[in-house]
């Protein structure tokens, strides 16, 4: 007992040192965790006396991380991408994973391990890429949602790929192997569809009302069916995430989340300190060659073939080469596939080391691509025509020649669409630019259905894109507003339009800021008016109250 809680205490706590110093360089923190596993065992040559104890703390870390995933990846959710994710996430998982293949056989490895390797290389973390985008405030720009959207496509297609590759752990891989798996699954998840809609919301309901038992039921539901899942021939894994997908419409999934989040991120830690361990320098040296070539292949390959996909979609170069960066990684899920491609046999110790390598590479570097994207367009953007279409689906604005005098509005949903309608009522010509579909959809109905053509006209595209700010005749407007609540985008919207100024005859800038802060950075940079709706909302609730109007 006392060696077992020794070594967790050495474990985590290397882990959490270690998490620090990542943080402070930018980098996730899985590479933190196996960086902890390699200096405890390659390194440290530590012999664990509880080794096989750990080991399935690791697979706990699993099922609880795909109970989570469950929770979070509802079928529905995967209509409500858009087409541009669908098939940009479809598309590049079928070229990738194609390419991959080829390119492992070409480096020497068999068949079976050239379908993991490939598989492995396909898909890119989630968690990662959502953080960074979130930390650059770019999680609502085009780009950000394209992403994300064919994120969350490449998580489904994970999952069905990690349970059937589970449910050939006792058996092999013929067409009627293939037939029975394909049964057992689509039993699974009738069952869950079962349970989620008719048993489980009013047995959460019953729970709920004690915190405690709501915890442990969703804990104890998670095992159970990762032990009914394992009778039948899966991974005990995947009986996590059918447990968190039939938790998933309940009223209480977001409670349950809360609530076993920390036990997720405290068994994880524990896979991936184990995948460091697992690995040797011998294992590394044979695989060095390897690492590099598929490294630079998904580093380099992967972003080419999300721009080439979205430029034949007609997306602008800037567009397609900013999502193209968040596919420069490989996946939590992609060491996942290798742990339990090991486990069941179908893989050895090299390949699980060499998908480690390749993914603590592609993790640094493309945090650091990500991070610096819109330097690295400005670096390459000579060499990207190639991958843009002479008319763009980014270009919705017809002829400007004669649009003189107006006002340009950055963003028209919400907050923008009240402003829309007042400048229209005011006789107002306005160029609204948006990177929603929907809003402009709406603006062609708008002048289809008014007879507003000459008086509105809408542009496609993210005003973060210097050629879209450059399209839109920022110098022969007389007002700019933008609803947009980056501060970067409108610093560098207030600079360009500062910039096209003559003798001061420039249009005005109207922004909005979310703080004091930002409004004097704003303020600074040469914005004419900053307005924070927070404060102005609540200015005007106040006066609602003041005049007892709510009463």
């Amino acid at each position: 007992m006392n060696n077992i809680f020794f070594e967790i205490t050495l474990i985590i706590s290397l882990a959490a040192t270690l998490s620090l110093l990542f943080r402070f360089f930018k980098q996730p923190a899985i590479l933190a965790y196996i960086l902890a596993g390699i200096i405890i065992g390659p390194f440290g040559r530590l012999e664990l006396q509880s080794l096989e104890f750990l080991r399935a703390m690791a697979e706990f870390g699993i099922t609880f991380l795909l109970f989570m995933l469950g929770m979070e990846l509802r079928f529905k959710d995967l209509k409500s991408v858009g087409k541009i994710s669908l098939a940009t996430g479809i598309a590049q998982i079928i070229f990738t994973s194609v390419i991959g293949f080829f390119i492992a056989g070409a480096l020497g490895f068999s068949g079976i391990e050239s379908l993991y390797i490939s598989i492995a290389l396909t898909f890119s973390s989630t968690v990662i890429i959502v953080k960074l985008l979130s930390d650059k405030k770019d999680l609502n720009s085009l780009y950000g949602k394209i992403s994300v959207g064919f994120l969350l496509v490449q998580d489904f297609f994970a999952i069905l790929i990690l349970m059937f590759l589970s449910g050939f752990a006792n058996g092999g891989v013929s067409p009627s192997d293939f037939a029975v798996v394909g049964l057992k699954a689509v039993s699974l998840f009738a069952l869950v569809a079962y349970l989620s809609k008719s048993f489980l919301p009013k047995l959460v309901d019953l729970v709920a009302r004690s915190s405690e038992t709501l915890f442990l039921f969703s804990i104890a539901f998670a095992l159970s069916m990762s032990a009914l899942v394992s009778t039948i021939g899966f991974s005990i894994e995947i009986g996590g995430f059918l447990a968190g997908l039939a938790l998933a419409n309940s009223s209480e999934h977001f409670q349950i989340q809360a609530r076993t989040r920390a036990l997720r991120d405290f068994f994880i830690t524990i896979f991936f300190v184990i995948l460091g361990m697992s690995m040797t320098f011998g294992d590394i040296a044979n695989v060095a060659t390897a690492a590099i070539v598929l490294s630079l292949f998904v580093l380099i390959g992967n972003p080419i073939i999300v721009m080439v996909i979205m430029g034949i979609m007609g997306y602008r170069s800037r567009t397609s080469f900013m999502a193209g960066l968040t596919v420069a990684q490989i996946s939590e899920f992609s060491l996942i596939l290798v742990f339990l491609g090991n486990r069941i046999g179908h893989l050895t110790n090299e390949i699980v080391s060499l998908v480690t390598v390749v993914g603590v590479i592609t993790f640094t570097l493309s945090t650091y691509m990500i991070l610096n994207g819109s330097r690295l367009y400005e670096l390459f953007k000579p060499y990207l025509g190639i991958f843009e279409r002479s008319k763009t689906s980014e270009e919705h604005l017809g002829e400007l020649q004669s649009f003189k005098d107006h006002v340009i509005l950055i963003g028209a949903n919400r907050m923008g669409g009240s402003i829309l309608n007042a400048l229209l009522e005011q006789g107002e010509k306005v160029l609204v630019i948006d990177f929603n579909p929907d809003v402009i959809q709406k603006i062609k109905a708008l002048q289809l259905r008014s007879g507003q053509a000459g008086q509105v006209k809408s542009l496609f595209g993210d005003i973060s894109d210097f050629e879209i700010r450059e399209r839109a005749a920022l110098d022969a407007a007389k007002l700019v507003i933008s609803t947009v609540s980056d501060a970067e985008d409108n610093i560098a919207l207030i600079s360009q339009v500062k910039k096209l100024a003559r003798g001061g005859d420039g249009p005005k800038v109207v922004v909005v800021a979310h703080d004091d802060r930002e409004e004097k950075e704003l303020y600074k940079a040469g914005a004419d008016y900053v307005i924070q709706p927070h404060v102005l909302g609540g200015k005007h609730l106040a006066h609602m109250i003041k005049t007892n109007t709510l009463f």
